[in-house]
């Protein structure tokens, strides 16, 4: 039952941050210089009846709260308005485009996570020379832009090498995969660097604690003391980063997604921007956000399952 109004009060507490979060956005792209109208016009002049009529079209000549509450209403009922730029709803845009962005993601973070904690392990568990070489490694990693390394990645193995496509996301499951690899990898490449470094320090706390001693001491095998009394103590600390992981790889695959053609949203956001395609930015921008809490709610009900020490609510007493 505890867990059930725990879950309940994140859900509320979420809600309401999403609706103060979908006023900070609809809001923000007004403040931008510029207006849609003048895009539309391409720079020609027009008659003040015309500008009347793409104002009106769009309902840029209502007062600002009347048209954040329509487009909340909408957006509410899954309509995120018509694109300015393509002319076009924008939720089939986002049909379109948010597949190939979420494999992305999921792609690069089965990459973090299996090779993050595999690090992080090894070099607490082994030490010495190969946990000084994993410091270099991960240090590397995490002094590595997630723009710099697609760059790099690109320019070897798929221009020099022709290993690996150089652009596009390709069509299909296998296809995907295979033009995907090298953003994935440039977008988990900082992430795994400090998903390695957490691990390897949450374990290397948990190694020096009592009850792991107390193991040592009654004959427990290393292995199993490595395994329950170690790993698992240090997966509260590591899970912790999960909402930081998340919300890196949201920011990152703007820049990736760019750098590789990928027709996802993150290429959509950037042009949108330029173009001040203000319900194409709405929308992307508010997903995002959604997905980011999404994740810190989760982080939030695995906690204490994960990690008995931690009750219902002390990650929040604690901040």
């Amino acid at each position: 039952m505890n867990f059930v109004r725990f879950a309940a009060r994140r859900v509320a507490e979420m809600a309401a941050t999403l609706l103060v979060a979908s006023f900070v956005v609809f809001g923000a792209m007004y403040l931008a210089p510029g207006s849609p109208a003048s895009f539309l016009l391409a720079g020609r002049s027009a008659s003040p009846e015309a500008l009347a009529s793409i104002n009106a079209q769009y309902h840029l000549d209502d007062p600002f709260l009347v048209r954040y509450f329509r487009w909340l209403g909408d957006v509410l009922q899954g309509d995120f308005g018509r694109s300015i730029t393509y002319r076009t709803d924008v939720s089939r845009l986002l049909a379109d485009r948010l597949p190939v962005t979420l494999f992305l993601i999921a792609m690069a973070l089965a990459v973090v996570v299996v090779v993050g904690l595999l690090l992080g392990r090894i070099a607490a568990v082994r030490g010495g020379t190969t946990d000084s070489a994993i410091l270099v490694t991960t240090t590397f990693a995490v002094g590595t832009p997630s723009f710099v390394a697609a760059v790099l990645l690109q320019g070897l193995f798929a221009v020099r090498l022709g290993w690996f496509p150089s652009s596009g996301g390709g069509d299909g499951l296998g296809d995907m995969l295979w033009h995907l690899t090298l953003p994935a990898i440039a977008l988990a490449l900082y992430l795994v660097g400090m998903l390695a470094r957490v691990t390897r320090s949450a374990m290397l706390e948990a190694l020096d604690s009592e009850h792991v001693t107390v193991a040592r001491s009654r004959g427990v095998p290393e292995r199993q003391v490595i395994r329950r009394h170690v790993f698992r103590n240090s997966l509260g600390t590591v899970l912790t980063t999960g909402g930081l992981i998340v919300s890196t790889l949201l920011v990152c695959t703007i820049l990736v997604e760019t750098a590789f053609s990928i027709g996802g949203i993150g290429q959509l956001l950037e042009l949108s921007t330029t173009t001040k395609d203000f319900p194409t930015v709405q929308a992307i921008s508010l997903i995002i956000v959604a997905l980011f809490m999404i994740v810190n709610l989760i982080v939030d009900l695995l906690l204490p399952l994960v990690d008995p020490r931690v009750t219902l609510g002390s990650r929040e007493a604690a901040v």
